[in-house]
């Protein structure tokens, strides 16, 4: 997938807001600011990056993935849906009872998903595991993590972040999704963790900070980081509610479905988007 160009990921993220939408709205629950602001990140890893085949899920081979902020779980089943790993349509049934899409990543349902995940702060601890198992059998697969930036507030990820820093993880990438806004409010009215990457830093970790609505941004910070022999950090600075307009940097989509109408005005503005990005594309 190395090949893939700009344009098509940004098509591609285009896609996946959609499917996030679509998943919310049909689920009338769930949590769209947080997805939205991961879209591009989430979409480069897969797309790009990370070496993985949805034809066999558990590829012993394969990168693997922790999405720790799990309930941006729309955003990995919109990206893993495009991927290939299970069929758009599925999309549609986020957090319905019989279906394989709950409200947080299930790793013995959902392909695609390499861990289950939900509580905040225990997302990174598995990531670590997982690095740590990987260097202890010799494979060479990679494990990358997105943490939101109000998860920073969890002692359990300084836990992890210590033992990844002392036991030099560099085959570990977390990206911290700082969109600045959580349930309750900005990061800094609740409980601010800035600096996040000097205190990473601290722990022993290679920083960045970054924009991770940026696809250049993210390809240069992935090329450049990690030769360090350090696990490393990514602060992706992003918009909450990316790429929907009324739900851009407002607090109150973090957990909120959008209805009938909303629903519609999200939609038409991803869909211009997107017409734009195929315009671009053929001119």
């Amino acid at each position: 997938m190395d090949k893939v160009t700009k344009l098509e990921l940004e098509k591609i993220a285009c896609k996946v807001r959609m499917g996030i939408i679509d998943g919310v709205h049909a689920a009338k629950a769930g949590h769209p600011g947080g997805s939205l602001s991961c879209t591009e990140i989430l979409t480069y890893l897969y797309f790009k990056k990370m070496n993985v085949n949805p034809e066999n899920p558990k590829w012993e081979d394969r990168d693997r993935f922790v999405l720790s902020k799990g309930h941006s779980a729309p955003a990995l089943y919109a990206v893993l849906a495009q991927r290939g790993f299970f069929d758009e349509d599925e999309l549609l049934g986020l957090r319905q009872i019989g279906r394989i899409l709950q409200g947080h990543p299930d790793l013995k349902k959902i392909p695609g998903v390499d861990m289950s995940t939900g509580s905040l702060g225990q997302g990174i601890s598995a990531a670590v595991g997982m690095a740590l198992s990987a260097k202890h059998f010799g494979n060479n697969f990679k494990v990358y993590t997105v943490l939101g930036d109000g998860e920073l507030e969890e002692g359990q990820v300084w836990e992890a972040a210590m033992f990844a820093g002392n036991h030099k993880l560099d085959n570990l990438v977390v990206f911290v999704d700082n969109n600045n806004l959580q349930i309750d409010g900005t990061i800094e009215e609740v409980n601010s963790a800035n600096p996040i990457d000097k205190k990473f830093e601290a722990f022993g970790f290679e920083t960045m900070i970054i924009d991770g609505n940026d696809f250049d941004q993210i390809e240069n910070a992935l090329n450049t980081c990690g030769k360090a022999g350090k696990p490393v950090v990514i602060v992706a600075k992003t918009v909450k509610g990316k790429g929907v307009s009324y739900m851009e940097n407002a607090v109150g989509w973090h957990g909120t479905a959008p209805n009938d109408e909303q629903y519609e005005q999200a939609m038409d503005e991803l869909r211009l988007a997107y017409d734009k990005l195929t315009k671009g594309g053929n001119e």
